[in-house]
Parts: C-alpha cells; sequence; structure tokens
C-alpha cells in the first residue's frame, strides 16, 4: 500500500512542487471547469450547506444542472477544506494523485478477499491503479482516473451472488457504495455495471450446476434478494432527489451531446503505446498524439507482452475457474470498447454486426455510453488475470515441491509483461492566473453575489479565473459544460452560444470577426441575459473596447488590465428572448 502511495507520488511529483498553480498539461478545458465545480461546491459547505443541484453560477441566467455534469459532488464535499484552503486546483491534485493510489489499492484488497497471495495481488493492483486507461483518463478526466470504489463494488455484488457474505450488511455495502459512485462519476458506474453483468453471465454459463444450484436454493436466493433489495433501498434513498433533479428537474435533458458511435478503441491502440509510457517510440507517440479522438480517450494500450501473457496464462490454467473467468471477461469487455462501428483490419472489414456492442448501444442508459471508456475494467480485470495466473503457479509449485522456483519464475514472468505499462511522470503546465485588477475591479463594481456578468472571453478563461478567485458570483456561459438546448437535447455550451458571446469573444482574441450582430441581435442577447455588467481583460484602444464603448459609453471601471462596463437598469428593454432565438450559432 506504501509503494503505491509513493508511486503516485512519483507520477505526479511535478504537480506538487506547487499544486495551486500547476494542473496536468493537454486538457485545459476540461481541468478548468472541474476546478469551478470544486469552488462552487466548497463556497456551499462554507456556507453550511450542500451544493445546489441546479446552478446559475455559469450559464446565467439559464444555469446548469449539475447532476447532468461531471461535477464530482463528492469529492468536492470532502476536499472542500482543501479547496478553501489552498484552491481549487490542489484539491484536483488531491484527487488525481489519490485516484492512482486508491484505485491500485482498491483492486490489491479484493484480491486478497479473494485469496489471491500478497505479491500476486500486488501486481494486479498496480496493473490497474497505474493502467494506461487511468494514466491517460488523468488528462482532465477525473471522473474516470478516480477508479476507487468499481472493484469494491463488483466484489460486494460477487459476495451476494456466491454466498461469501452476510446478506444485509454485503447489501448495505453495496448500497452506499453505489452511491458513492453516482456523486463521483454516473457513467463509470454504469461501466461498472455491465462489467460485473459480464461477470455474471460468464460465471453461469461456466459454471452452470453452481448457477443453478444458487438460483434453486430457497436460502440462497432469499439471501440474494435481500441482500440485493437492501442495496437498492439504500442507494435509492441516498440519490432519489439528485436523481429527480437530473432527469425531471429544472434544465433536464435527453441523449448524449457527444457523437457516441466516434467514442471507439481502433486495433492499434491496443499495441501502440502513447508518450505517456516510459516505453515508446516516437512513431508510437505521434500516432497516439493523431489519435481520431483526444487525447484523453486513448485508452485501449495494453502491449503485445501483456495479451501474449495472458494468452498463455488462460490456456495453461484454464480449469482453474478465476483465471478462466478473468480472461473470458478480459475478451468481452475489450471486445466492448471496439464499439458498434465497422473494423477494418490488414485490409479486410468486419462488420459491426460482430461487435458485440452494436446489439447492446441502442438500450436505455447504454445508448449514451462511450465504449471505450470500458478500457478502465479491462485492465483491472487484465490485472486480476495476472494475479490469478501467478498465484495458480505458485500452487502447483507447492504441490510439486517447487514452490519457490515456480513462483519466482511466474512473478518474473508477470513483471516483465507489465514493465511496457510503466508511466513517465505526468507532463504539466502552469494554471491560468486571474488578469491583474480583476478582484479590485468587481469590488469596485460592487455588484451583488447573483447580479449576472458576462465576461470576454466567455469560455475557459472567465471559468478559471472564477474558480479561482470566487468572483463573479453568477456568470454567462463559462466553458463546456453540458446543457439542454432548445428541444432539450444534452449539447455542450461551445454549441449553443449566443451571436453576442461569439462576436465579443473573436474581437477578444483578435481576429477576422466578420460582421457584427445587428443592434436588435445584441439587444434582445442582452435582455436574455439580464446583465449587470460586462468585464474583459483588455486595453482601452483594443477592437473589443472601442465596440464596447461605442455600445455602452466609457468603461466604469478600469484597475490593471480589465476594463468593465456597467449595464444600466431598464437597459436593453427587459424581456426573456425566446427559446428559438438560442441556437447553434457558433
Amino acid at each position: 500500500m506504501g509503494c503505491y502511495v509513493l508511486g503516485a507520488f512519483a507520477l505526479t511529483y511535478r504537480l506538487w512542487a506547487d499544486p495551486a498553480g500547476q494542473m496536468v498539461a493537454g486538457n485545459a478545458g476540461d481541468i478548468n471547469l472541474f476546478s469551478w465545480f470544486m469552488r462552487d461546491v466548497a463556497t456551499a459547505v462554507s456556507h453550511g450547506h450542500l451544493p445546489a443541484l441546479v446552478t446559475t453560477g455559469l450559464n446565467a441566467p439559464q444555469g446548469i444542472n449539475l447532476m447532468w455534469n461531471t461535477s464530482e459532488l463528492l469529492p468536492g464535499v470532502v476536499l472542500a477544506p482543501v479547496t478553501l484552503l489552498a484552491g481549487p486546483q490542489t484539491s484536483l491534485n488531491v484527487l488525481l494523485t489519490v485516484g492512482f493510489a486508491g484505485s491500485a489499492a482498491s483492486l490489491f484488497l479484493v484480491l486478497r478477499r479473494w485469496d489471491v497471495s500478497v505479491i500476486p495481488a500486488a501486481i494486479g493492483g498496480a496493473v490497474y491503479g497505474f493502467s494506461p486507461a487511468l494514466i491517460t483518463s488523468g488528462i482532465g478526466h477525473f471522473q474516470l482516473e478516480f477508479a476507487v470504489l468499481p472493484p469494491l463494488i463488483i466484489h460486494m455484488v460477487l459476495r451476494l451472488v456466491t454466498g461469501r457474505g452476510h446478506a444485509l450488511r454485503t447489501g448495505l455495502y453495496l448500497g452506499l457504495l453505489t452511491a458513492a459512485q453516482v456523486f463521483i462519476g454516473e457513467e463509470l458506474l454504469v461501466d461498472t455495471a455491465v462489467a460485473a453483468a459480464v461477470i455474471l453471465v460468464v460465471l453461469a454459463v461456466t459454471q452452470p450446476r453452481a448457477a443453478i444450484e444458487a438460483v434453486t436454493s430457497r436460502a440462497r436466493a432469499v439471501a440474494m434478494a435481500a441482500g440485493l433489495g437492501i442495496a437498492a433501498a439504500v442507494a435509492l434513498v441516498i440519490c432519489a432527489y439528485p436523481l429527480w433533479v437530473q432527469f425531471r428537474g429544472p434544465l433536464h435533458e435527453h441523449g448524449s451531446p457527444w457523437d457516441v458511435p466516434t467514442f471507439h478503441s481502433y486495433l492499434y491502440g491496443f499495441v501502440t503505446p502513447s508518450g505517456s509510457l516510459l516505453f515508446h517510440t516516437s512513431a508510437s507517440a505521434f500516432k497516439a498524439l493523431h489519435y481520431p479522438e483526444p487525447l484523453p480517450e486513448y485508452l485501449a494500450y495494453v502491449g503485445w507482452p501483456l495479451l501474449i501473457v495472458a494468452l498463455v496464462a488462460a490456456v495453461a490454467f484454464w480449469r482453474d475457474p478465476k483465471v478462466r473467468l478473468a480472461a473470458l471477461t478480459f475478451v468481452i469487455l475489450e471486445w466492448f470498447t471496439l464499439g458498434a462501428v465497422t473494423v477494418t483490419s490488414g485490409g479486410t472489414r468486419y462488420p459491426a454486426a460482430l461487435l458485440p456492442w452494436h446489439w447492446l448501444a441502442g438500450l436505455p442508459v447504454l445508448a449514451q455510453v462511450l465504449p471505450d471508456r470500458f478500457s478502465i475494467l479491462a485492465d483491472g480485470v487484465a490485472g486480476a488475470l495476472l494475479a490469478f495466473a501467478v498465484d495458480r503457479a505458485r500452487w502447483i509449485g507447492a504441490r510439486t515441491g517447487r514452490g519457490a522456483l515456480f513462483g519466482a519464475i511466474a512473478t518474473a514472468v508477470a513483471v516483465a509483461a507489465v514493465l511496457p505499462l510503466i508511466p513517465r511522470p505526468v507532463p504539466v503546465q502552469a494554471v491560468e492566473q486571474a488578469p491583474a485588477g480583476w478582484q479590485a475591479a468587481f469590488a469596485e463594481l460592487g455588484l451583488p453575489s447573483d447580479a449576472h456578468v458576462l465576461v470576454i472571453p466567455d469560455l475557459q478563461h472567465g471559468l478559471r479565473w472564477q474558480a479561482e478567485t470566487g468572483v463573479p458570483g453568477s456568470m454567462v456561459g463559462g466553458g463546456d459544460f453540458i446543457e439542454p438546448n432548445a428541444t432539450g437535447q444534452a449539447t455542450s455550451y461551445i454549441y449553443n452560444r449566443l451571436s453576442t458571446a461569439v462576436y465579443l469573444t473573436t474581437l477578444w482574441q483578435g481576429k477576422s470577426s466578420g460582421r457584427a450582430p445587428s443592434q436588435s441581435q445584441i439587444r434582445k442577447d442582452l435582455a436574455y441575459w439580464r446583465l449587470s455588467a460586462i468585464v474583459a481583460p483588455t486595453g482601452r484602444n483594443s477592437r473589443l473596447a472601442r465596440f464596447l464603448t461605442r455600445e455602452f459609453g466609457a468603461p466604469a471601471v478600469q484597475v490593471g488590465d480589465v476594463l468593465a462596463w456597467r449595464i444600466p437598469s431598464g437597459r436593453p428593454p427587459p424581456g426573456k428572448l425566446s427559446s428559438s432565438t438560442k441556437g447553434h450559432v457558433a
């Protein structure tokens, strides 16, 4: 366990040189959004209450539904003291480090509970906690990287169905773990449920007699039903209202904001290491960097050595039910990651109908799951397969009087198989600091905390400045959060911005801006936002400042690098913009 902690610090040591001012490089947009979530939750806790599930802190006046976003509510509450004392980025760096060490420790403890000896269990835990899928998820996908609970959830499910645990106590633990995962990351919970279902199906198919006995035994069936009932009841009591807010409350949505079919693994991804791993080539790093999806989605890599050793172990120890279970589950989960699209390999096209996810992707809930992310669970199963195989080899060696030799050889082979998975320390970049005069400008404006402010630029920069300083209290736009469009379809704010915000941000960027919105359009947008102020870090002679001065007069506040314009009460005319006006204008 100590080694896992040391490994996590070795992986993130560059962040700890300045935990409040350094973040993982490569995905500033998502990381800035997570930092805002951390600040929002900590602010609520500091006022003695839990965070609101719908807030206008971003995207005023409409707001956002935090249950539809990866808002990390539970980690945010637990780390609120850290956020308040050391800033939101420090909390994210704590979460990242604990995610690596905690995920490894979680699988290690589960393997020990299933009678695996210490060294094989340690290897299995390390494969999961420091897997390429989690390393890559650490580039801004904290809701996936903090994968501590999935092994524990599956462990509790298996204890219930195998009768190894006290039904009511195990059901209570399962319910609490499930509820906790809802407030960490719902998608990973769905992935975990699918993995658990695969494990149960494989168990039933490979051990039909035991499955029939479990179902037909009255005592076993009653205990299992009681445990699952307790789990469902506990999870429902804790999560009922938040889930109602998500699916029936304000700003509830439907569908996925992403093009789900494109998020699948490619065959070359299983054997092509990215630059985040110690052992890679410039060619492999280049190929991973130019993956069709963003780098945080490059999750499939396991490497030829581990694939070969897993295959040999499965064949050699097929009679061992644990090895057989892990091997089949690993294959199925990796098969799932290929998604539901036609695959081309070696010049041959394989139709999507050959992929199991093709037949599941249309089901409720599963239709929104990004299949490439099953790689996280698959890596955990690969770690368990190695652990079971090494343990089996040690047991065979002990029976033949060569336990030490067999154990040493099996351990050496397992270590050699996972060497290509050793990660490099995560790359870092500086956190963007608020412009000089940011807080002083808001202090001079003297706005109430619920006043709507349009910050230019209206994307991730202002969001990070707000997260670091706590001002403004309510901001128009903000970043790549999820919101419903006019029809209720889930979409990203990036694709749902009003034309005035798009134009002003283009001016701030100094790009060719095209034609400005009409006076009528600007008045409509301002009426919809019900603004109290427009704030921008820009010079008095910039194109943006000249435009705003022409529209609203001289800036009311100029402090440091920040200019601010008050929007007088009653201007523009009151009245909410119709939903049909807000659309895809970017």
